[in-house]
């Protein structure tokens, strides 16, 4: 699944480290999902596009 985490994060000057601690999962989970390699939870992706004031289509791409 593609995704905009990295850029988003990037953005807004956070590490893995600091985005993980903003949503309570570890930068090894951060990681994953920016690679790709990890698919988040409905709830975690939820999180993730909330965090980034967007919505989750705007953030996560199944069709990539």
């Amino acid at each position: 699944m593609r995704n905009r985490v990295r850029e988003l994060r990037i953005e807004k000057g956070l590490t893995q480290a600091q985005l993980g601690d903003e949503l309570g999962v570890s930068r090894n989970t951060i990681n994953s999902i920016e690679k790709g390699r990890y698919t988040p939870s409905l709830p975690l992706a939820i999180a993730v596009a909330r965090y980034f004031g967007a919505i989750v289509e705007e953030v996560f791409d199944d069709h990539g």
